[in-house]
């Protein structure tokens, strides 16, 4: 039985690719858009077919490096232009496709720019993972995130997570709470990629704080902001992971093409890096993240990353209820201008935590803001408020 199913799998891929090329035919020919559109639906159909079997995407994960490339750019072409139309499938695609471009360390050639200009000879910031460069794309300043080996197998595991992040940034819509993603440069730096994506000149929302105070109408307006980006993120099964006042930019005018916000800013969530794709709250996110899938900010973690079983979870899974712990965590980090728990060293957060402790309300934040945190952050996930009422409750105030 599975025999004959695997067997099934690989002539839909085989057929797969065959259509893609046909494709191709047709678009240099000029083929009439009644030939291309039937040649699409078939594209589909067999995509259909793939996603909805266990074993096939199984099969699609082990095929060799130059089918999975031609693979993937079907996935990706399809997902681009939304052309599955059951929710679940497209989700289910959307999933494979990032497994296949980690697991392959392959992307989609259309993710590739070039043209990177006038680039800093130093990184602005440095992290374990890699650097972020200044430079110049047509006619902008742009971030450029570079990770620092993407060759030799000692880089494997840095490899996947560059191309599961971009890949996924990348089929994100535009959305003004969302860091634009431009693309995948790999010619400004020997043997390394970097992701590029609009120069933020303000930074940090901790940042732009800072410099510029506090007030109850500014602080109200930017949790407002980043909570419609984490409810754009739900809306297509993309959880975030690492919510936290460090991954929060701060666009103006002169930064996006589009403009923000009446108040004059713009609060974009960025990093994607622990980011993953999910069909339900208790579907298996193996395989998703990163191979130190623990990764993360401990402070901003919720109790059932701490210690799963201890609160009705089988495992380590970041869900949509753990994007709302780490956003009232963002609540405080907002008003003080410090992570959760600043006093106290990391091991005592986690058994502060898991003991339900939470950090103190800050002076001066607002009744509505503080009853958001506080039902944000309940011990037991399934008491959490939804990012819709988050949203609906700041609209409010």
């Amino acid at each position: 039985m599975v025999e004959a199913e695997n067997g099934l799998a690989i002539g839909n891929i085989v057929s797969l690719i065959s259509r893609w090329e046909r494709r191709g035919l047709l678009v240099e020919r000029g083929a009439s858009p009644a030939e291309t559109s039937t040649n699409d639906q078939e594209i589909t159909s067999l995509l259909t077919v793939i996603v909805q079997s266990a074993v096939a995407r199984q099969v699609v994960l082990h095929i060799n490096l130059q089918e999975a490339q031609v693979v993937l750019e079907v996935m990706h072409d399809t997902v681009t232009r939304g052309l599955l139309s059951d929710a679940a499938d497209n989700t289910k695609l959307r999933r494979l496709m990032l497994k296949l471009s980690a697991t392959r360390d392959v992307l989609p050639s259309s993710l590739f720019i070039a043209g990177i200009q006038d680039r800093d000879e130093h990184p602005v910031s440095a992290g374990g993972f890699g650097d972020v460069y200044k430079g110049v794309y047509n006619g902008g300043c742009v971030a450029m995130k570079r990770i620092r080996i993407f060759t030799g197998e000692a880089s494997s595991s840095q490899k996947s997570k560059f191309c599961r992040e971009a890949l996924l940034w990348q089929t994100l819509d535009r959305h003004p709470s969302i860091v634009p993603f431009l693309g995948v440069d790999k010619h400004t730096f020997p043997l390394a990629y970097c992701m590029i994506s609009p120069w933020m000149d303000h930074g940090t929302v901790l940042k732009y704080l800072t410099e510029n105070g506090r007030s109850q109408v500014t602080l109200t307006q930017l949790l407002l902001q980043i909570a419609e980006g984490i409810e754009y993120l739900h809306s297509v099964s993309v959880i975030h992971g690492d919510i936290r006042g460090t991954n929060v930019l701060i666009a103006t005018s002169s930064n996006l093409n589009s403009a923000t916000s009446s108040a004059g800013f713009q609060a974009c969530l960025t990093d994607f890096g622990l980011a993953t794709v999910v069909i339900g709250e208790g579907e298996s996110n193996a395989g998703m993240t990163s191979s130190s899938n623990r990764a993360g900010s401990l402070r901003w973690f919720a109790p059932e990353l701490l210690s799963p079983q201890a609160f009705d979870c089988e495992k380590f899974a970041r869900t949509t209820a753990t994007d709302i712990y780490a956003f009232a965590c963002v609540c405080v980090e907002l008003h003080t201008l410090a992570p959760p728990f600043a006093k106290i060293q990391d091991p005592t957060v986690i058994i502060e935590v898991i003991n339900g402790r939470r950090p103190e309300r800050p002076v001066g934040m607002l009744d509505g803001i503080w009853e958001i945190t506080s039902k944000g952050w309940a011990s037991k996930w399934r008491e959490r408020l939804t990012i819709q009422d988050i949203v609906r409750r700041l609209r409010g105030l």
